[in-house]
């Protein structure tokens, strides 16, 4: 194994995997830290953990021991994928967990840039921009979980981390490899050395990833691993035939615990002429909706894939959260999704969506997956991806990818439709 990744969550994991597959490498998600070696071939590893809301402390326990398993599979590279849009609190988990990997590693600087332009993530001047907005005012103000108020991220990292937060800006990213080299080492002498790095075009993560050749440990979203495939390949170090992907076309199922507003519109669109059943959290709480019910429901349509949602604006979920508890309230919605995944697959579905992140890692968590091979694109960072030990086919969605019809065509990329993205 060349490159070893950990990912905060689920999906922004398929989303690096997706990256790294369309650059050449032969990748292997797996879903938390493997209990044995990895299979031969596999040239970049990603460790998904469910670590981006859980305590600090946790987070950091988590990602060191995925750090250990990388580093015994002879990885010469590592990367802390975390969100495009920085999800994080001024507590973490971004900051503690870059500081335990740095000092684990031995390395004196880093960098930060969760730029991912193809899907209108951008950072200018340490700001980070969602499309042509700032992330506090994209819409990511409202999370539930990790509300981003202030769009720059050094100062947004700064009481999250022991150490100096530092910045390349774009001028000197737009001069290419050796210009960012310089400008980094500038960082570190100034006791900077966790460094946010602009970056608003692809060629600009390029040109990152060309002088990362040597850094030890890369931090940020999927964009940042654009330029990594071609510094192995420079080496002769990649294998020359792909891995080969094929579909199927049996039953499936879409389940929605997104609350983003582009997951939002996909539910509308798809519900206007399939069969959708709203996830109400007050009557989950109550006891009312049961993941029993809402397969019977589920197994029962006959026009078309069926929908379980619970994708609610953002003012009814902070009224949930207020009456039942925000993390009791979370845990009960991903386990209702987690048991109502089990019952599908257990009732022949082979063919799952799935959108928002915590959902995801809540099914992939429940059903028991230990590793994901890597299929084709769906939509800018989200692959198709198909269970290593068993018949099924996934798509693990963050909640603001893809366009309103993602639904209809994630279902026929699953079933081995082409799709140009």
């Amino acid at each position: 194994m060349l490159l070893g990744c950990i990912g905060d969550d689920f999906t922004g994991s398929s989303d690096l995997a997706n990256t790294l597959a369309k650059g050449g490498m032969r990748v292997t998600q797996f879903s938390g830290v493997p209990s044995g070696p990895a299979e031969s071939g596999v040239e970049a590893g990603i460790v998904a953990l469910k670590s981006r809301t859980i305590p600090p402390a946790e987070a950091v326990a988590l990602s060191l021991a995925a750090l250990d398993w990388l580093v015994d599979q002879g990885c010469r590279q590592f990367l802390f994928k975390y969100c495009s849009t920085f999800d994080s609190t001024p507590d973490g988990n971004i900051g503690p967990v870059i500081d335990a990997l740095m000092e684990r590693l031995g390395t004196d600087r880093t960098i930060v840039c969760p730029a991912f332009p193809a899907t209108g993530r951008s950072i200018y001047q340490g700001h980070l921009f969602v499309g042509d907005r700032l992330l506090s005012e994209s819409g990511m103000e409202h999370h539930p979980l990790t509300p981003m108020t202030d769009a720059d991220l050094r100062r947004w990292l700064a009481p999250q981390t022991k150490q100096g937060v530092g910045h390349v800006a774009a001028t000197t990213v737009f001069q290419g490899g050796l210009a960012i080299l310089d400008a980094i080492a500038a960082e570190v002498t100034a006791d900077r050395p966790v460094v946010v790095v602009d970056a608003i075009r692809d060629a600009d993560l390029m040109a990152i990833g060309a002088a990362a050749k040597d850094l030890r440990l890369l931090t940020g979203g999927s964009g940042i691993a654009l330029g990594l495939p071609d510094n192995f390949r420079a080496e002769n170090l990649l294998a020359s035939e792909p891995s080969t992907w094929t579909g199927s076309d049996g039953p499936a199922a879409i389940l929605s615990g997104s609350c983003s507003t582009m997951t939002r519109t996909q539910v509308a669109r798809y519900a206007e002429t399939s069969p959708a059943l709203e996830i109400v959290p007050e009557r989950v709480m109550a006891g009312e909706q049961s993941p029993d019910g809402a397969v019977s429901w589920a197994l029962e349509q006959t026009g078309g894939v069926p929908l379980l949602y619970s994708s609610a604006d953002p003012e009814a979920v902070k009224a949930a959260q207020r009456r039942f508890g925000r993390d009791q309230l979370a845990a009960r919605l991903e386990e209702f999704f987690a048991e109502t995944a089990r019952q599908l697959c257990a009732a022949g579905v082979t063919r799952l969506v799935v959108a928002g992140g915590e959902t995801s890692g809540a099914v992939v968590e429940g059903l028991g997956l230990s590793a994901l091979s890597i299929g084709p694109e769906i939509a800018p960072g989200v692959p198709a991806v198909k269970a290593s030990d068993r018949p099924l086919w996934l798509t693990l969605k963050s909640g603001n990818f893809g366009d309103a019809d993602f639904f209809q065509t994630a279902l026929g990329v699953l079933k081995g439709e082409h799709h140009d993205g």
